[in-house]
């Protein structure tokens, strides 16, 4: 049964889900269940034009979406911003959202915004189901390109449990870079793994 929330108790999916959102300096393994996100891919430089319009997008969605659940009397909060980062320059842009959220609802959100004239990434956003299963999760302090000692420990880890990493490194960002210094961005670091 899916998870609903009502105007006078505001679902938060950070605490529903808090096993999956907690992560120390330490590395540690994790079994992350399946999730639905709000999510539009891209190309580029992370932090330029089209990576900026994207996080643009995907936010009018969201809370488009949110508001529309809201006024009929569902109510929750909009999540952190995530991705998945195949490559430096090749992303996807994520924001989770609860599994009461439709194609439909989606649907609904972007042409209203199109209607609005939001700019056409709108339309490249989509809803994901992801499973990522056992990973490995780290807290990573500081700025996103000395990411690699952190990414080393987690490979570590995942080897004296006898695993290796397996498909696309996944961060959620705690810290907003607009208004935290480098030296103190704070990110979770999830990567999937799969048995030696």
């Amino acid at each position: 049964m899916p998870v609903v929330a009502s105007a006078k108790t505001k679902l938060d999916l950070y605490r529903l889900h808090a096993a999956d959102y907690v992560a120390r300096r330490e590395p540690a393994i994790v079994n992350i269940a399946r999730c639905q996100y709000l999510a539009v891919d891209g190309a580029g430089i992370p932090g330029g034009p089209e990576f900026q319009a994207c996080i643009g997008a995907l936010y009018s969605v969201a809370f488009t979406i949110k508001m529309t659940h809201k006024a009929t009397g569902y109510n929750y909060g909009v999540c952190k911003l995530e991705g998945l980062w195949p490559e430096l320059k090749i992303w996807t842009l994520l924001i989770r959202t609860p599994d009461f959220v439709t194609k439909e609802h989606l649907d609904s959100a972007i042409a209203k915004l199109l209607r609005e004239g939001k700019d056409v990434p709108v339309q490249s956003v989509r809803l994901l189901p992801l499973k990522e299963g056992w990973c490995v999760q780290a807290l990573h302090l500081g700025p996103y390109i000395n990411e690699g000692p952190t990414l080393e420990k987690m490979r570590e880890c995942a080897a004296q449990s006898g695993m290796d990493f397996h498909g696309t490194v996944h961060e959620i960002y705690l810290s907003d870079p607009r208004r935290v210094p480098p030296e103190k961005l704070k990110t979770i670091l999830r990567q999937p793994l799969q048995d030696r």
